[in-house]
């Protein structure tokens, strides 16, 4: 009998690249594009694997999965996916940790270099017919300033990698780091108050969990510098949205730039969309081609492991 394969993501045109790999199991591909419709949780209840992006897996939804094998997320974050409950139905948890690492730090560094520069007003007074170069307000020779990372895995050893070649200083803070660790990359471990103090830029690039959600609020923004720039190229619930906009309109930070919001895609209204000295772009980080094609086929890879009886290669949980 050929094992089913239910793909509940959407948004990349065809399903090319998942069938190529799923062939190796002879699958039944089942696209449903979402866990929300009667259909696709029909389908979802007769699957051996799970394919999702942000959908939602809850733990009801779990319930209804007695033969799910695999839940495999196309993705780094794991907070859409009830671990413990997979865990619970002997259904194991896999992600793609290492698909878009060059991505995001290149991001997360091109947004601190458009807030450095002052780049989107100085383009938009070009294209409103000025020529002057002040409209950006006071900038600052970067070589020498001082480049914060919460979060030292991957991507933020990258992004302090982009970071050191620019010639900036690199602060991490990371529970799970040690100093040497952090040393051998160029960087100097702290507590995160003085992450806060010292950085004249903060960048993200942590997990959420209940431990990071709103790891940056009211307190930690009042102890960084009015000059200072906080960057979010990870996941939107680690920032309070509210201090962070009270914080840049009374001049208590310089700016922002967000890749990622706490509510995806935002409402047109949201203040944070309106707010000139906040650059927002729309979850775009992870992107590349290459990201793209690596993205969906390890993603489909962990589906062909489980199902031959092999234990995924980046799983998220321990199955017996």
């Amino acid at each position: 009998m050929k094992p089913t394969v239910v793909i509940a993501y959407s948004g990349f045109g065809d399903l090319d690249v998942e069938q190529k790999v799923l062939r190796a199991i002879d699958a039944q591909i089942i696209y449903t594009g979402d866990l929300t419709s009667p259909a696709a949780l029909a389908a979802v209840a007769e699957a051996d694997a799970l394919m999702v992006a942000l959908e939602k897996v809850t733990a009801e939804i779990i319930a209804t999965m007695p033969r799910c094998r695999v839940i495999s997320r196309a993705g780094t974050g794991l907070d859409n996916i009830d671990i413990a409950a997979a865990t619970a139905h002997g259904i194991w948890v896999a992600y793609v940790p290492d698909y878009s690492i060059d991505e995001v730090s290149t991001h997360a560094i091109a947004l601190l270099l458009a807030q450095a520069r002052g780049i989107p007003s100085l383009v938009q007074s070009t294209r409103n017919g000025q020529w002057d170069g002040s409209v950006a307000g006071k900038l600052y020779r970067l070589k020498g300033q001082t480049l914060g990372i919460i979060g030292f895995g991957r991507i933020g050893q990258a992004t302090a990698e982009k970071g050191r070649g620019l010639g900036l200083n690199i602060i991490v803070y990371d529970p799970y780091v040690d100093q040497a660790a952090a040393q051998r990359s160029g960087a100097r471990l702290v507590d995160l108050e003085t992450l806060a103090r010292e950085s004249d830029f903060v960048s993200l690039h942590t997990p959420l969990d209940e431990a990071t959600r709103k790891i940056i609020g009211a307190h930690f923004l009042a102890q960084m510098k009015p000059t200072a720039y906080l960057i979010n190229a990870a996941r939107g619930p680690l920032i309070d949205e509210a201090a962070l906009l009270a914080a840049v309109r009374s001049g208590q930070l310089a700016g922002a730039a967000l890749d990622v919001l706490t509510v995806e895609p935002p409402a047109p209204e949201n203040p944070l969309l309106h707010e000139e000295r906040i650059l927002v772009t729309p979850h775009a980080a992870w992107y590349s081609e290459e990201a793209k094609i690596d993205l969906r086929t390890r993603c489909a890879e962990e589906v062909v492991r489980v199902l031959s009886g092999e234990r995924p290669r980046t799983p998220a949980n321990q199955i017996v």
